[in-house]
């Protein structure tokens, strides 16, 4: 189940790499979607050729080949999503989730409320941790999202635009939704 939801996130990131992209050029280095989707190509490629022992070894190597391959800010943040996910699975899939969402904030030195992924992980993450079903979950990530419009960015390029940032939906937390997303349309009701 875990590799069919890193599947789905490559294949949704893939098909929406021009929309991220066009997102990060109003605030940012116009990469978002470019970045990704080569991270997440290489990623279904090292699925395609690698046995796992377990899921906590596959997002291992997930976050690992996004790490090596993403550039800008988007590979040190997803990939520590992923790592410390994997550290977590164990305790199931919404602990492993908000480790992986207090890993991005930890990394990150962010908080919800600053225009990043945070704003769609982090309600994603309390839903699940409140039993939401998956439709819920995505709910909350993509009102997450969309509340990144009028926010001032404080983190990342989009930060130097200052006010000319509001307006613009923000494009990690966009990708964020597509990971959830992912997760909703591949993962059982009580993963």
């Amino acid at each position: 189940m875990i590799e069919a939801w890193i599947r789905e996130f490559a294949r949704l990131v893939i098909e929406e790499a021009p929309r991220l992209t066009e997102l990060d050029s109003a605030i940012g280095d116009a990469d978002h979607g470019s970045n990704l989707s080569r991270g997440l190509t290489a990623v279904v490629a090292a699925l395609d050729s690698t046995t796992f022992d377990d899921d906590t070894a596959l997002l291992k190597k997930v976050g690992m080949v996004l790490v090596s391959t993403v550039g800008g800010a988007s590979g040190p943040l997803y990939g520590t999503f992923f790592l410390r996910a994997a550290g977590a699975l164990a305790g199931g899939f919404p602990a492993a989730f908000r480790a992986g969402v207090d890993g991005v904030a930890a990394r990150g030195k962010s908080t919800t409320g600053e225009k990043t992924m945070l704003d769609a992980l982090v309600p994603a993450a309390e839903a699940l941790e409140s039993g939401k079903s998956w439709p819920e979950v995505l709910a909350a990530a993509e009102a997450g999202r969309d509340a990144t419009i009028p926010l001032v960015a404080r983190k990342g390029r989009a930060s130097y635009l200052g006010e000319r940032s509001v307006g613009h939906l923000d494009p990690g937390a966009t990708s964020s939704t597509l990971l959830v997303a992912a997760a909703a349309s591949t993962l059982p009701p009580d993963a």
